[in-house]
C-alpha cells in the first residue's frame, strides 16, 4: 500500500517562500516519476513540477521560482516555492507513477499517468 502525505502548505503573503514536503511510503511506486500538481477552486488539475531519471521539468508559470527536489534515503519529496504569487493560490497534491511507470529520459507530465495520490496540502497566496 502507497501512502503519500504533505506538509508545508500555507498562508504568506506575495513574494514570500513555503516548503511543501511529500512523504511517501510503501514499495510499489515508482521514486523517478514523481511530481507536483495544483488545483485551484473552479480550475482543473495543473502540473506545476514533475522529475524523472534525467532530471526536471516545470510549467512555465513557476520556472525560476519552485524547484522540486528529492530525498530517496528519506522516501520524501520536496517543492521549495519561492516569489509566491497569489495566482499560486490552490491545493497542492504530490503523486507518484506506478512501480512499472518509465519515466528515464521524459517525464510523466499529464495527471493521468501517475497512479498514487496524496490528500494535498492548501496553499493561500494574498496580495
Amino acid at each position: 500500500q502507497v501512502q503519500l502525505v504533505e506538509s508545508g502548505g500555507g498562508s504568506v503573503q506575495a513574494g514570500g517562500s513555503l516548503r511543501l514536503s511529500c512523504a511517501a511510503s510503501g514499495y510499489t511506486y515508482n521514486q523517478d516519476c514523481m511530481g507536483w500538481f495544483r488545483q485551484a477552486p473552479g480550475k482543473e488539475r495543473e502540473t506545476v513540477a514533475v522529475l524523472f531519471r534525467r532530471g526536471t521539468h516545470y510549467a512555465d508559470s513557476v520556472k525560476g521560482r519552485f524547484t522540486i527536489s528529492q530525498d530517496n534515503a528519506q522516501n520524501t519529496l520536496y517543492l521549495q516555492m519561492n516569489s509566491l504569487k497569489p495566482e499560486d493560490t490552490a491545493m497542492y497534491y504530490c503523486a507518484a507513477g506506478a512501480e512499472t511507470s518509465w519515466c528515464y529520459w521524459s517525464p510523466l507530465y499529464e495527471s493521468y499517468e501517475y497512479k498514487y495520490w496524496g490528500q494535498g496540502t492548501q496553499v493561500t497566496v494574498s496580495s
